[in-house]
């Protein structure tokens, strides 16, 4: 127990570590995660530590989900609801049917085992290509339907898998009545999704209290994941209903002390669980060699070469016709949603990574089948699908700002990147003019001190003066001095604070009151700095 323990505290050390290396050399932490996970695995000495398939599809998934959920806005989601489902539902089948067809034919699969196999390698995972894109200041739509994607492709891909696992282990399978299960697990898991969102909201707002809410926010993914996988269906689309419900309704209903120590919270755990997940994904590559010394090297290489190559024109050859025959059939979608460039097609398409959903859907093959037999290729189906994963997540993952900068993409994103700042700077000058509106109708219902009227309007030309007039550079540069000097006077204010303490005038009371509302003033600056347009 207490090697395992030192294990894991080597481990956040090495996440530590690694995020800030990503950092200064602009590269995903996913990535590097990956290779230095397989470079401690043969590290002399180091234990071997397995990737409980549990571990991953019951405790890290659910969080995950979740907090991308609540992050994504219902209404972008909405208005790009055809490509994200084209992308999360058709692309996995025409993907896990492409795998199984091309390694039938060319290996000599069985359709089943191939079909396994292709549900287990078809749901991308989109940590690594966002946090690439994000930085890359990539348009505003790409990145939500890429997001909207990683979402709901997990869902498809699990049901397909228990299909096809189950099609193995009994040797029975019944397309009409797959479809109807894979309908009714749909409706069912939104409908069981939005009651726990509902639930949640409630419970939380009767609560009142920033540690018993984020608690209740913290069990809120596994209730809306652990009922329905448990019974049979995959949990992924209950927990992205319940997430996207909040987070259209929580507003009004999450309070703010919540919300923000919510946010730092929730902020934490997924930077944690991301960064484990990858570390211990790379883990996996000490026992997997372990066990290829029963396999040909030149055969497991040759086959997981082929599936990522599958998997990567079945993506193309799914995008492009999905893209644009919609709007070649429909003059109304045509109308409604212009066709993208071809640039933005092909940025959507590149990015096919995989992840350790994809390994642990592989981790959690049965060892048997319901007769005693051994399950038929399983330890090739692992083995093919961490070469995938290290094949995409490498090859691509490090690509992907090459692709992106040769097409230009970037050229949209800094209009978009524009159009929104300008937005929110009206938008908040709006919402001041308002509330002075309701400070004249208050003050005229009510008698006030001119005090306290004084008070209250001076505070608002204070928040006034603070927003910049426009994004040109000048702007910028006045602002972006306005804020560096405040943090030095703000550095200035806790070191006389500190002092203060040292010489007794101040108890350590007073001083952890007034440090919260020097961290509160600061972070309301990092939350109000306007970043330059990403070049």
């Amino acid at each position: 127990m207490e090697a395992k323990f030192q294990i894991y505290v080597i481990l956040l050390a090495v996440l530590a570590g690694v995020a800030l290396l990503a950092r200064r050399i602009s590269v995903a932490p996913a990535i590097l995660l990956l290779l230095a996970g397989i470079g401690l695995a043969f590290v002399p000495g180091m234990p071997t530590v397995e990737l409980p398939p549990q571990l991953v599809l019951l405790v890290f998934l659910p969080p995950l989900i979740y907090s991308a959920s609540v992050a994504m806005s219902w209404r972008e989601f909405k208005a790009n609801l055809r490509p994200i489902i084209l992308l999360s539902v058709g692309c996995v089948i025409f993907t896990a049917s492409a795998v199984a067809s091309v390694t039938h034919y060319l290996i000599g699969l069985p359709w089943s085992i191939g079909f396994l196999l292709g549900a287990i390698v078809a749901p991308p995972d989109v940590v690594a290509p966002l946090a690439i894109a994000r930085k890359l200041g990539m348009p505003r739509r790409i990145l939500v339907v890429l997001e909207g994607e990683g979402l709901a492709n997990d869902a498809t891909a699990l049901i397909l898998y228990r299909f096809a696992v189950a099609a193995i282990s009994t040797g029975m399978f019944s397309l009409p009545k797959a479809n109807g299960t894979f309908v009714a697990i749909v409706i069912g898991e939104i409908l069981f999704g939005l009651a726990v969102g509902w639930l949640s909201l409630r419970a939380r707002h009767r609560a009142r209290d920033p540690q018993v809410e984020i608690t209740l926010s913290l069990i809120t993914p596994y209730l809306a994941y652990w009922i329905p996988e448990h019974f049979g269906g995959s949990g992924v689309i209950a927990t992205v209903a319940c997430g996207l419900y909040i987070s259209w309704n929580g507003p009004l209903l999450i309070s703010s002390a919540t919300r923000l120590q919510g946010i730092f919270f929730w902020d934490l755990v997924i930077y944690l669980v991301e960064g484990l997940l990858f570390l211990l994904t790379g883990f996996q590559m000490r026992l997997l060699y372990e066990k290829s010394k029963a396999f040909p090297l030149q055969e497991i290489l040759f086959t997981s070469a082929l599936v990522a190559v599958v998997i990567i024109v079945a993506r193309f050859a799914w995008v492009y016709p999905a893209t644009y025959l919609p709007r070649l059939l429909s003059k109304r979608t045509r109308e409604r949603d212009p066709a993208p460039s071809w640039q933005a097609s092909f940025v959507v398409a590149f990015t096919g990574v995989r992840g350790a959903v994809s390994l642990a859907a592989a981790l959690a093959l049965p060892f048997a089948l319901p007769n005693g037999e051994a399950f038929p290729y399983r330890d090739m189906i692992l083995f093919v699908a961490f070469g995938v994963i290290f094949i995409t997540l490498v090859g691509l993952g490090t690509s992907l700002p090459l692709v992106v900068r040769w097409l230009g993409i970037t050229k949209d994103g800094r209009a978009e990147h524009i159009a929104e700042h300008e937005s929110e700077i009206a938008a908040r000058r709006e919402a001041l003019d308002a509330a002075l509106r309701s400070l004249d109708a208050i003050t005229d219902d009510r008698e006030l001190s001119d005090e306290v009227v004084k008070l209250l309007r001076s505070r608002h030309e204070i928040r006034s003066n603070q927003l910049p007039d426009s994004l040109d550079p000048n702007g910028h540069d006045v602002s972006a001095a306005g804020t560096a000097l405040t943090r030095e006077l703000i550095a200035a204010e806790r070191k006389f604070i500190h002092l203060s303490l040292r010489d007794g005038k101040i108890t350590d009371e007073t001083r952890r009151r007034i440090e919260r509302d020097l961290d509160l003033e600061e972070a309301s600056l990092s939350n109000r700095e306007y970043r330059k347009i990403p070049l």
